[in-house]
Formats: structure tokens, C-alpha cells, sequence
């Protein structure tokens, strides 16, 4: 599903953040990645987006090279990125608008999107929050409901960056139990060992721009 070959990247002429990594990722494999702050755990999942372009290497994705901008579009469609900060997912009034909004732009009818973003919300036991004003979110209501804002693309694998941050063990169960049932394939970013050891396959190290499996 996702291949890196030799991927270098690097900001301006600083030393390289990820240098000559290899990669990949096969349907239905769970992996998860640790390694200190600064290591490119965030860098790499914004390049398998195209949010950054490498510095050198290569990109393949559903099969195909990703090259430009316009090569990641159905990369963001089937792949669900959850972002570190919550901010930077949520920008709609209310939680239901923003669960909706992804849906929406993928062309379904509104009658659709109403049942979807209704059934992605009851998943995460959120459905309360629906007509809520997102600013007014505790920190974990809000990693949850970006959360929400992703499985309702319906996503063929997901990127979540730390979604444990922050959240009670209760909320933690809950995306546990989603993780467990409904996604098949992701890469997990996370700090919380037990979290990634329940809920991934493999667990890989992320090191002076190398990755390595534990």
C-alpha cells in the first residue's frame, strides 16, 4: 500500500531529518512508530501525504509513484491522517459540521453525510457533542473528535499522530475498541507503549533519520 525507497529530507541546508529510509506498509498490517522528539515521525507521515515533498527518493502509494501535488489528492481521500494538535483538524462551527465536511467533499449527498457523520459520532460514544462549538471542547473531546473527522472519510488506512495524548484511560479503551473493530491497516505515532503493544502488529524505531524495527 506504501512504499519509501531511499527517502532523504531535509529543511533547507540543515542536516537531514530522515536520510535514505526504506519503508512500507502492506494492507492489513497495524504498525507502530516510537522514537524521541525531533526523530521524523511527524515529518514522515506529512511526506506520505504530500504535505512535504523529499528532498530525494521515492514515493509509491496505492501502487503508483507520487510525485506532485496533485498525485497525493486521492492519497489524502483514502488515507486518514490524524494530526498532532487537534487545531489543526478542526475549523468548522460545531463537531457535527466538521465530521460532515470530509464526507461532503467526497461527493455524497447530504442524506448520506447526515447518517455517516450520526455513525461515526455513536462510535465514538460522541454523538452528544454533535451540535457542539468545537473551541468549546475539552482537549480529549476534541483529539476525539478529530478522530471522528477521519473514520468518516471512511478511510482505507489511517496515519494517527499521538491519538492517546491527552485522553483518559476511558477515552484511550474507546479508541482501542475502535482501532481494534474497524481499522484494518495504520501507522501509529504514540509515546504510550501499552496503547501501540494492544494495538499494532510490529513496532519500528525512529532514530537520526533511520528506521529500524524493535
Amino acid at each position: 500500500m506504501i512504499k519509501l525507497r531511499d527517502l532523504t529530507f531535509r529543511y533547507t541546508d540543515q542536516l537531514p531529518v530522515l536520510e535514505a529510509l526504506d519503508f512500507h506498509l502492506a494492507e492489513g498490517e497495524k504498525i507502530g512508530l516510537v522514537g524521541p522528539n525531533g526523530a521524523g515521525k511527524t515529518t514522515l507521515f506529512h511526506l506520505i501525504v504530500g504535505l512535504l515533498a523529499p528532498t530525494s527518493g521515492e514515493i509509491e502509494i496505492f501502487g503508483q509513484p507520487r510525485r506532485e501535488e496533485r498525485d497525493f489528492w486521492e492519497v489524502r481521500e483514502r488515507i486518514g491522517f490524524l494530526f498532532q494538535d487537534p487545531d489543526d483538524q478542526l475549523f468548522c462551527p460545531t463537531v457535527g459540521e466538521d465530521v460532515a465536511f470530509g464526507p461532503l467533499n467526497l461527493g455524497k449527498s447530504r442524506e448520506e453525510v447526515r447518517q455517516i457523520a450520526h455513525q461515526t459520532l455513536q462510535l465514538l460514544s460522541l454523538e452528544h457533542l454533535e451540535e457542539r462549538v468545537t473551541h468549546h471542547l475539552s482537549g480529549g473531546e476534541k483529539r476525539l473528535a478529530s478522530l471522528a473527522t477521519v473514520l468518516a472519510m471512511e478511510p482505507t488506512a489511517l496515519l494517527l499522530d499521538e491519538p492517546t495524548a491527552g485522553l483518559a484511560e476511558e477515552m484511550i479503551e474507546r479508541v482501542s475498541e475502535v482501532l481494534e473493530n474497524h481499522v484494518q491497516t495504520c501507522i501509529i505515532i504514540s509515546h504510550n507503549r501499552p496503547f501501540l503493544e494492544r494495538n499494532v502488529n510490529r513496532i519500528y524505531r525512529m532514530a537520526e533519520g533511520k528506521i529500524s524495527p524493535l
